[in-house]
């Protein structure tokens, strides 16, 4: 026989299927002009981006080791950059963070952006999406992976 807790948490699987279902079905995707701002953000149509599920380094990092450091903020911010020229993108908002941006999974035609960033090289992964994206891009010592460098968020924190 079911428990309670078995029967709720079934029901709440539920639940979020069907708003995950309904949010895809009626809720509009942001499209419109696109402005890279850097590696993991961008604007569409005037609405304030965050690619979800990875960070790319500032628009101000560098990585690699300091006698040989190059601009990778800036860098990430030219793949974004090639991603999307010529492409319609179009954002699904997931949540809002802590600045007023819209969290979204983002395609450019059929690219979907956030991988794209992993797969080269210029974005850690955050979580398990874009994992295996990032273990390729670190076995091949890709972008980021080239050399030494500080994680963005341990890099924001020393720099606020």
């Amino acid at each position: 026989m079911w428990r309670r807790s078995t029967i709720r948490s079934v029901l709440v699987a539920l639940v979020m299927i069907v708003v995950a279902l309904v949010a895809e079905r009626w809720l509009p995707a942001l499209t419109g002009t696109v402005h890279v701002v850097d590696g993991d953000s961008l604007e569409v149509g005037g609405e304030r981006i965050r690619l979800d599920g990875i960070d790319a380094p500032e628009l101000n990092q560098n990585c690699g080791p300091p006698e040989k450091a190059w601009p990778c903020g800036r860098r990430a911010r030219a793949a974004l950059e090639a991603a999307v020229k010529g492409r319609e993108v179009s954002c699904r908002p997931l949540d809002t963070d802590r600045y007023g941006r819209s969290v979204s999974f983002c395609h450019a035609g059929d690219v979907d952006l956030a991988r794209h960033m992993a797969e080269q090289g210029m974005a850690v992964a955050l979580g398990l999406t874009y994992a295996g994206a990032e273990a390729n891009a670190r076995r091949a010592r890709s972008g980021i992976w080239s050399g030494p460098f500080e994680r963005p968020a341990e890099w924001r924190a020393l720099h606020p």
